[in-house]
């Protein structure tokens, strides 16, 4: 490596030696959400525009957050680098400079909305260990030698003085340089200072120093990570086991087609929170309080001994663009949310259930929502097992109707009622709409788009949905042609969605297929394109096919 490059070298390994130090640290304490990384992604996303989110979540999908942290680490990567070549020319500049590093850290993790003191501690025990780091790999890096190389290069790229030499001189100088006129020899230029036995035993020494810091920086990563894996919720939720429901959900209905019921690792998920929460079943709490009556506080245990009932519903993402994949439909386990409202008595003028997750989101409900006939639930299972850490384990929300950013709050840990005129919950703030109500929709799921088919009978086939209002009828149309009904198969309740199917004679040519609902009150889907934002999507699922 060219000489230039090792006090970047030595910025860059000490920075990652002390990421993963704070990643330790993180780990050891239970608090994986107070890392730097991750406490400085988290501000990142709260910070973000909203149409920046959405582009994010279109675009990225659930890769968003991996590119995040990935973007972070590039950007850190540059910071690490000029770091380390201010540090080699200057020591209390460079320390200055991961003193600001450090806090910028600190002031992340403490300043999250479920953020204690010692969420300070990774971050400050971080930045001790890349001063440490950057201060042992420098020193194999003395500034002489540099220095030394510098005035070699100049001296060597200098005008020659005008002076006579005579030939026996010249010879006598040879070879090490003519001490009259100052003039470096052959040997000289085939050698500089700094590249002489000893810049070489100096390099040796940066490489080794080097190599133990990256492979301590590994060895801490691995433990923070073998910690994190074993502390995770999903170890916890592997000794839960969940009684059986006092309602069952009835067998879905003869006629339904598989996938149906959407299986839990292909369930979408769309949420803020950068690593999963970890929960400590021992020690969590669901709290009510607010404008109640009668406060209360529920273990886990005590949640599961209440009466379980189980649900199909589909949830449905708010981001979700036109024909998008944001939607699913699974079989809940949980413990209806009403009955525990009304025994802490939810006193008038409270139109807002604002729930609070472990990490601090909130998600604001519309009361009404609660008590207007539709089930609720703190579900706790999930297609017949635990909820998936993902999806919110231990605890999480469900509003039939609702999109999930208003009535689906995963990793739960208190409702509070409240006013809207008081709080604004997470989304409201960065202007969504404060009810979320999902919007009458429908997706062809086959054909692909773009797809080559055979002239012939053609299989049309999607979902179509309507939470809480349910869907009367799905339409097709081939190009401007009439628009022709499709079959509805059976669904179990006006909360799933309903799968649709349309026999096509397909014909040669290149065909534009789009589809549309009517819900059960007899509102016909919009056409007209409408964006997520502030309160859902709307617009004919449209796809162009070949047939030929």
């Amino acid at each position: 490596m060219n000489r230039s490059g090792l006090p970047a070298l030595a910025g860059l390994l000490a920075v990652v030696s002390g990421a993963a130090v704070a990643e330790l640290v993180a780990a050891l304490l239970g608090r994986p959400q107070a890392g730097t990384v991750v406490a400085v992604g988290a501000v990142l996303v709260d910070a973000a525009p909203t149409p920046v989110k959405e582009l994010a979540v279109a675009t990225l999908g659930t890769a968003d957050k991996p590119v995040l942290l990935g973007g972070i680490a590039v950007v850190l990567a540059v910071l690490a680098a000029g770091l380390g070549v201010v540090a080699f020319r200057d020591r209390v500049a460079g320390l200055a400079g991961v003193a600001v590093l450090g806090l910028v850290g600190v002031a992340a993790a403490v300043t999250r909305p479920a953020a204690e003191l010692v969420d300070a501690l990774p971050s400050l025990v971080g930045a001790l260990a890349i001063a440490g780091a950057l201060l042992v790999l420098l020193r194999r890096l003395p500034a002489a030698a540099i220095e030394r190389k510098r005035l070699w290069v100049h001296s060597t790229h200098r005008k020659p003085l005008s002076v006579h030499v005579d030939r026996a001189s010249a010879a006598a100088a040879e070879g090490s340089g003519d001490r009259r006129t100052g003039h470096p020899g052959p040997d000289d230029l085939a050698a500089p200072p700094d590249e002489a036995a000893g810049g070489a035993v100096d390099r040796r020494a940066f490489l080794g120093a080097a190599a133990l810091v990256a492979a301590g920086a590994a060895a801490t990563g691995g433990v923070a990570a073998l910690l994190g894996r074993s502390a995770t919720s999903t170890r916890v939720r592997e000794s839960v086991r969940l009684p059986a429901p006092t309602e069952p959900a009835p067998p879905l209905p003869a006629g339904v087609e598989p996938g149906f019921v959407t299986a839990n690792p292909d369930f979408y998920r769309v949420d803020t929170a950068l690593i999963v929460p970890r929960v400590d079943l021992d020690s969590w709490r669901l709290t009510i309080d607010g404008m109640v009556g009668s406060p209360a506080e529920l273990s886990f245990a005590e949640l599961l001994d209440r009466p379980l009932v189980e649900r199909v519903v589909t949830l449905n993402c708010v981001s979700n663009e036109v024909g998008g994949p944001y939607i699913g439909t699974a079989r809940w386990l949980g413990v209806p949310l009403a009955p525990l409202l009304r025994e802490a008595g939810v006193r008038p003028g409270a139109d807002q259930l604002l729930a609070r997750s472990v990490d601090g989101m909130t998600i604001g409900t519309p009361m009404a929502a609660v008590f207007d006939g539709r089930e609720p639930l703190l579900c706790v299972g999930m297609n017949g097992e635990p909820l998936p850490p993902e999806h919110g384990f231990p605890v999480r929300m469900l509003t039939p109707g609702l999109y999930g950013y208003v009535g689906a709050c995963k990793w739960l840990g208190e409702l509070k009622a409240t006013t809207f005129a008081d709080v604004d919950a997470y989304w409201v703030e960065r202007g969504w709409a404060p009810q979320g109500t999902v919007k009458t929709a429908s997706r062809i799921d086959t054909p692909a788009p773009f797809a080559s088919l055979t002239p012939g009978p053609v299989p049309i086939a999607g979902v179509a949905w309507a939470q809480g209002r349910g869907i009367r009828a799905v339409e097709l149309r081939v190009d401007d042609g009439a628009w022709q009904q499709a079959t509805l198969l059976p669904v179990p309740s006006v909360d799933t969605w309903v799968q649709w199917r349309y026999p096509w004679p397909a014909t040669p040519g290149s065909h534009t297929l789009s589809v549309r609902a009517t819900d059960g009150t007899g509102a016909v889907q919009p056409e007209q394109r409408v964006d997520p934002f502030p309160d859902g999507a709307t617009g004919w699922h449209t796809i162009t096919v070949s047939v030929g």
